[in-house]
């Protein structure tokens, strides 16, 4: 049975028919102290497919909750599908005294899984938080489909090197193109510097790819500096579309002709699925 998170509704329902598996009535309730409670009235044992994004705290301790709501119900086994994992860029301490948030999550989760699927994680070294099995997902791919067919000698870029693999990933699926880099500073959590790339973007459709667009400080500079470089039309693929505060407002001001994502984070511009990967993965780990 798969169990819905309440930020990930669509994308569990998606998962459900891509696994032929009946989709559990879940409740989501809060009492007037602010605890939240998630309940699984009807689940009747077996197999529980947790598929909750954690975009939040309220989220990870609804994760938690199902977790345990289903193990009470009799789970013979526990598959927790985290399909974004917040607090993934606290994954070491910014300074004595600092906890690492991500391993807390992790350790957490953990408790009550069995087994954990993991899509595009910030960092694959999260991984060895879980003392679960994890199970990664690459969902890069995917965000090939959306982009127009006709895009013009295309370029596409990261926004640093550490994201130059989602960048080909990309390439690769949309089956031509070239892919560059740009070099990125961060001065801040929300003001952040890029530098040129190598490549000439000057009449070319460029497509910025990165797993994660929070903010939007990234992006949008990147943005910026290829219309100001003279490219035709930017888009932007992330796997991981959380969107927040004025990010919508940044990209549309630096220029952008199209924001593509999957139903990892569920927001307008979700426009692809990753419930087939997410699908084989739980296979994968059950069989």
């Amino acid at each position: 049975m798969i169990v819905p998170g309440a930020s990930s509704q669509a994308l569990a329902a998606a998962v459900a028919t891509a696994m032929d598996e009946p989709l559990a009535a879940v409740e989501y309730d809060r009492f007037p102290d602010g605890e939240t409670l998630a309940a699984v009235p009807e689940f009747d044992g077996g197999r529980a497919v947790v598929v909750a994004t954690t975009d939040s705290n309220d989220a990870w301790v609804e994760l938690l909750q199902l977790q345990d709501a289903v193990r009470e119900a009799g789970a013979a086994e526990v598959v927790t599908v985290i399909p974004y994992m917040g607090y993934a860029r606290q994954d070491e301490a910014f300074d004595a005294g600092h906890p690492v948030s991500a391993r807390a999550m992790a350790k957490a989760v953990s408790t009550g899984a069995d087994r954990v699927v993991l899509v595009n994680p910030h960092e694959e070294a999260l991984t060895s938080f879980f003392d679960a099995h994890v199970t990664v997902v690459d969902a890069a791919a995917r965000l090939a489909a959306p982009l127009p067919d006709d895009l013009s000698d295309p370029l596409f870029l990261s926004p640093d090197s550490g994201a130059i693999e989602l960048a080909e990933s990309v390439r690769e699926a949309y089956g031509r193109g070239e892919t560059d880099y740009f070099e990125k500073v961060r001065h801040s959590g929300t003001e952040v510097e890029v530098t040129p790339s190598d490549a000439d973007a000057a009449g070319r459709d460029a497509v910025i790819v990165d797993d994660i667009v929070a903010t939007g400080s990234t992006m949008s500079e990147a943005v910026s500096y290829l219309r100001s470089d003279g490219a035709a039309r930017v888009f932007a693929a992330c796997v991981h579309p959380l969107l927040v505060r004025n990010a919508r407002t940044k990209l549309e001001r630096a220029g952008i002709e199209r924001i593509v994502g999957t139903d990892t984070v569920e927001r307008d511009v979700s426009v692809v699925s990753v419930a087939p990967n997410v699908a084989a993965a739980v296979d994968a780990v059950t069989q």
